[in-house]
């Protein structure tokens, strides 16, 4: 492609560079020029204009973007997506669905990496994403770039970006209650505003004592597809109530603890093909937590490893919740732990 000042008598069809305001009317910028854009521009006296001119083997900016969506996405349908139209060298990803993306970074790399002018921007992987949501920009950042270097980039990009859908439908949260007193409704109303939006409802309200024995039977006898239990003091040991609680009801506990703050006294567990989720503290907050990066995954059918966990303290120092307004520091009572 070249680029830079065009004689009025060479420029019909070059891309018209930055926008210019005529006499009687705006020529914008990324105007293929057409015979009667050069006549209005020597009416008022321009004699060259800076613009882009496409030479053999490059593609427009508009056409190189729709190439490159379609390359990444083959399957709209099976990969949760919808591509939107072109302008400006720009494409957008949006999801059909709200769920959870999972990307592949190494693909999305290389994509980059071709040529400066052809670039896409993604969510992080496993974000959160609302049914409309905007998951990727794909932008040519010139006005051409060389079609080689397109179909470079494109190679091997198919099914680099898909949203997860939720594959669940219902959760039990049981509850536990330290003293006599029925837990607030706080709690369950955060944890309802997590699930609404990612198309879950709750099942009837469990409250029980904060003994084993008493939340083993809710736990056996939790009628969600998922089970979710909010503990009335926190989970702190593999050994603590509510996981002895999940092991004595014949379920398993595969991680205790996280590396994200808040929602370090997380466990995840299973009871049979139920998944259970031992929630910290923080979850009573509508506030971002590591038990929203879990439970997200969790809902949306993705395998989480001891592994995956311990990868998520990385970027896992999230920032001050409402009812933590004081910086975190050592020797907070165990009100506040979670």
């Amino acid at each position: 492609m070249k680029f830079g000042p065009v004689p009025l008598d060479q420029a019909e069809g070059a891309i018209l560079a930055h926008s210019l305001q005529l006499e009687a009317r705006k020529i914008a910028k990324g105007t293929a020029l057409t015979p009667a854009d050069l006549s209005d521009l020597a009416a008022s006296g321009f004699s060259e204009v800076t613009a882009a001119r496409l030479e053999q083997g490059d593609m427009h900016e508009d056409a190189a973007a729709q190439a490159l969506a379609r390359a990444i996405v083959p399957d709209p349908g099976t990969q949760g997506l919808r591509i939107s139209g072109a302008g400006a060298g720009r494409v957008n990803l949006y999801a059909e669905t709200c769920g959870v993306v999972e990307l592949d970074r190494a693909q999305l790399e290389a994509v980059n990496a071709v040529d400066p002018m052809i670039t896409i921007a993604t969510v992080p992987a496993y974000h959160r994403v609302d049914a409309g949501g905007m998951i990727a920009t794909i932008k040519i950042i010139a006005y051409g770039v060389p079609e080689a270097h397109l179909r470079q980039a494109a190679r091997n990009a198919g099914g680099a970006l898909r949203v997860r859908a939720p594959v669940y439908k219902t959760a039990t949260l049981i509850e536990t209650r330290v003293t006599g007193d029925t837990p607030s409704e706080k709690g369950r109303a955060a944890m309802a505003g997590r699930l609404d939006r990612m198309g879950m409802e709750l099942t009837d309200r469990v409250v029980v004592p904060h003994r084993e024995a008493e939340l083993s039977a809710a736990i056996a006898d939790a009628p969600g597809e998922v089970i979710l239990i909010l503990t009335g003091s926190a989970t702190s040991d593999p050994l603590d109530v509510a996981p002895q609680a999940l092991r004595l009801a014949g379920g398993t506990v595969t991680r205790f603890g996280m590396p994200v703050d808040p929602g370090n006294l997380l466990f995840l567990g299973a009871l049979g093909e139920k998944p259970v989720i031992g929630l910290p503290g923080c979850a009573r907050s509508p506030a971002l937590n590591g038990a929203d990066w879990v439970l997200e995954r969790v809902i949306c059918g993705v395998a989480l490893r001891g592994a995956d966990i311990a990868a998520m303290g990385v970027g896992g120092l999230l920032k001050e919740i409402p009812t933590r307004p004081m910086p975190r520091r050592a020797g907070q009572d165990d009100a506040e732990r979670g």
